[in-house]
């Protein structure tokens, strides 16, 4: 056979010699298989002499780890170094990308994902002491609770505090040892959602002292006499905590806080600190009774016999602390949680003040950037999810009742398209929440994932909000009790704020720290020349080499078959989507390699660049969400389109993003090559090009039929039955309305037929009863549907009196911050 192969032309040689790269490359082929087809390759062509001597001379090299390691691998790391390739890191950095966990990040960001994993990660499910917390204290809290009320008040009314206390909702993460909940990170997902579906207010004040603060620093880092004292009074809601972090100066750069510590001898010669900070943005500091409090901390005297300035620390401050000032509000846009500054002035407390005793000092940024890691994934993700859920819900109903020119206003196209979009979101947000909660449950702290959903929860739930509001039109614009959007309306900024500012996240977390943590090399290799460690650098240099041709030839040869060439892990119709996943990845992978060797250590610079593999990143995740969901939920027939949905908006989300990084990326000699020919071929054989109108219509006909799919698409948040609250006056007509359509349609036929006179349906009822067309209790239903319908579409409006009256805002000062403490 060789012989055979030997009598082929040169330029047939040509061809097999790159069709054995693109295989080998394909297939990830060791160093050694490389070796082994080079040299088959070269007896074939017959090679003279000296090519045998110069490869041999190359795959001794190659294939001997200590001459490689001399004579290739130590010229490229000192070149590598002389061009400042490599980034620096400082330790503050390094901290921040070491901590947490790499996930299924680390898989969409290899090129070669295992679509088998990312088909059986784990689901998200409760268990029942979880699921009757949510049907009971839950429930009951939604009940008891009046956003409208909230909102002229500025506070959660005292007997919905009292109730939050009682019923143990501050203390959902806290271990039961202590008197907490111990719930799951799903089960601690799934309350949020439902609590924000009724009050943002509510859902943000049980959010905060579950979410990063004194209760989660105290659980992984307190001493045992920490705990034993603080935690079952921070379950019991006796201790109110908040944490004080962010600065005038220290937002998103909470590396740049200026709060002070000094550690000095008090009186009685024991350990102490002295602090001083200027902190704001800080939830329910106003009536909190225990601060956590970041600061740097300095021991200028060398009590602790180390450095002077020992870095970023934590501890706990009891709010009625000399020095500590507490007295005033932020308003942040009328949303009526308790938000606001704080300063402290030479605040003294005791040195084991400080969260994890002595250990504890200057280890306050690992804490934060570990316990952040997973709690970006949690709080501001699941009220993101019951805003979408909710917005799903509600429009779908009020595009049902609400009738112009004789018509529900969802029939028409223009408001199908919005409809569809939120529909479609719901579905995508609630996967990729429970897909996140059940990856922290299996004690994964995926820093890089949860920057993802924190960034794009919270940006798509104010899509959704906003194209809520366009359905719903001035009802959505008239403050009051039967107002369902106001509150979330205002609030999304501040979603879209806290927790990382979503600019910063997008253009410097997501794929600047991704490329570091998530690159199966690109961190060993800054780490170990960073600790001129040269074998490692030799060991992960080379391996990324072969996975740069890899990457390159996976990703070739997929955008040439369109995906078929992987395998997908299921069948049915989610299995091309998985192809095409598989494709994006190769791609993805292989262009970020490219944007780092082109820019270096520039590439963090870059935010615009970066902010686009941000994009691919991000909807690589969403959509590996989507397909678990619909493989987990027994690929039921009527989600199809919506899984369908959601995945042609995610690729062709994934192909603007590459799109304009072909367009923009800087690649010495071969920026023509990406803005030209590979810029069109990607456009010609584009990814994907969005969810076409039939397919958009399909989801807005699903969110307009009461039943199970609607039911179970919403499934999570708050439903009142109440006919005089605002969402159970509009599901009761809703549902009144669609059973009358049917009675409208016996009226229309009769009408085409000439049996009745041309008129609209609701004013022939008493003819068509007399003509025997319908019976007079479907006359009575369209009655009653009328009449719903006709109370759900009103809006609130007010005496001129009370609207300017003190009643309907009351002074602040006689608010309720108080009723926390009470």
């Amino acid at each position: 056979m060789l012989i055979a192969v030997s009598a082929l032309p040169a330029g047939w040689l040509a061809v097999l010699a790159v069709a054995a790269v693109l295989a080998l490359g394909f297939l990830s082929a060791s160093l050694l298989a490389w070796t082994v087809v080079a040299a088959a390759w070269l007896l074939v062509a017959d090679a003279g002499t000296l090519l045998w001597s110069v490869f041999a001379t190359l795959a001794v090299v190659a294939n001997v780890a200590a001459l490689r390691r001399g004579l290739l691998t130590r010229p490229v790391l000192t070149f590598m170094r002389a061009m400042e390739f490599l980034p620096e890191i400082s330790e503050t950095e390094r901290e921040a990308i070491e901590a947490g966990t790499v996930w299924i990040d680390g898989e969409l960001f290899s090129g070669r994902p295992d679509l088998e994993r990312l088909a059986t990660e784990g689901w998200a499910e409760l268990s029942a002491e979880e699921q009757a917390f949510l049907d009971g204290p839950v429930e009951e809290v939604c009940a008891m609770t009046d956003d409208w009320e909230i909102h002229q008040h500025r506070d959660l009314p005292q007997p919905v505090w009292a109730a939050l206390k009682r019923l143990g909702f501050f203390g959902l993460i806290i271990p039961t040892e202590f008197g907490g909940k111990g719930f799951s990170a799903s089960a601690h997902s799934a309350v949020v959602a439902k609590l924000s579906s009724r009050s943002m207010p509510l859902g943000i004040t049980v959010m905060v002292p579950n979410s990063l603060g004194p209760a989660e620093l105290l659980t992984h880092y307190g001493t045992a006499e920490q705990k034993a004292w603080y935690l079952p009074r921070l379950a019991r809601g006796e201790d109110i905590p908040a944490f004080a972090l962010t600065e005038p100066n220290a937002g998103s750069d909470a590396g740049s806080i200026t709060a002070e510590g000094v550690v000095f001898l008090d009186e009685q010669g024991e350990l102490a600190l002295r602090l001083n900070w200027n902190k704001r943005y800080i939830t329910l500091a106003a009536v909190c009774t225990v601060l956590g409090l970041a600061f740097k901390l300095r021991d200028p005297d060398g009590l602790l016999g180390g450095e002077v300035e020992l870095g970023i620390t934590c501890a706990l401050v009891p709010s009625d602390s000399p020095g500590v000032e507490l007295g005033m509000r932020h308003d942040p846009l009328g949303v009526c949680f308790i938000n606001s500054p704080t300063v402290g002035r030479d605040v003294v407390v005791p040195f084991d003040a400080i969260i994890g005793g002595k250990a504890g000092a200057g280890r306050g940024w690992m804490m934060l950037m570990e316990c952040l890691a997973a709690g970006r994934g949690i709080s501001l993700p699941a009220s993101s999810t019951a805003g979408t859920l909710l917005a799903a819900r509600v429009t779908g109903a009020y595009a049902t009742v609400r009738q112009q020119f004789g018509l529900s206003i969802g029939k028409f196209e223009g408001i199908e398209e919005p409809l569809a979009r939120i529909g479609g979101m719901a579905y995508l947000l609630d996967a990729a929440r429970r897909y996140t909660t059940a990856g922290l449950d299996g004690g994964n702290k995926p820093a890089v994932v949860t920057a993802i959903a924190k960034y794009n929860f919270t940006e798509i739930g104010r899509m959704a909000v906003n194209d809520a509001m366009d359905i719903v039109g001035g009802a959505g614009i008239s403050r009051g009790p039967r107002n369902l959007f106001a509150t979330s309306y205002a609030g999304t900024p501040i979603s879209i704020t806290v927790e990382g500012a979503n600019i910063l996240t997008r253009t410097l977390m997501i794929f600047g720290q991704g490329a570091i943590r998530c690159h199966p090399y690109a961190y060993r290799e800054i780490k170990a020349a960073g600790d001129g460690d040269l074998a490692a650098f030799d060991s992960a240099f080379w391996a990324h080499v072969g996975h740069v041709i890899g990457n390159g030839s996976r990703a070739l040869l997929l955008t040439l078959s369109r995906g078929r060439l992987v395998r997908s892990p299921v069948d049915g119709p989610a299995a091309p989507h998985y192809r095409r996943l598989a494709w994006v990845s190769a791609s993805f992978a292989f262009l970020a390699d490219v944007a780092m060797a082109s820019l270096g250590g520039n590439l963090k610079r870059k935010e615009t660049v970066a902010g686009r593999f941000s994009d691919i990143f991000s909807w690589m995740y969403l959509s590996t969400a989507v397909l678990r969901r619909f493989e987990a939920e027994g690929r039921k027939p009527e989600d199809v389109p919506f899984m369908t949905w959601c995945m042609e908006h995610a690729l062709h989300r994934i192909q603007i993003a590459f799109d304009g990084l072909y367009t923009n990326l800087e690649v010495p000699f071969l920026g023509w090559l990406l803005s030209g020919p590979v810029h069109l071929w990607s456009r010609v054989n584009s990814l994907g090009h969005g969810p076409d109108d039939a397919l958009g219509s399909k989801l807005a006909k699903a969110l307009q039929v009461p039943g199970a799919q609607r039911d179970r698409l919403t499934k999570g948040i708050y439903i009142s039955t109440d006919v005089e609250d605002a969402i159970g006056r509009l599901e009761h007509a809703f549902v009144l309305v669609f059973e009358a359509e049917a009675v409208a349609a016996k009226i229309k036929a009769a009408t085409r037929l000439g049996k009745l006179p041309r008129q609209r349906p609701l004013q022939l009822l008493d003819q068509a009863v007399a003509a025997d067309v319908i019976s007079e209790e479907e006359a009575e239903l369209v009655r009653r549907a009328e009449a719903a319908r006709w109370d759900a579409v009103q809006v609130d409006a007010f005496p001129i009196e009370e609207f300017l009256s003190n009643a309907f805002v009351e002074d602040a000062r006689e608010a309720s911050p108080q009723h926390a403490a009470d």
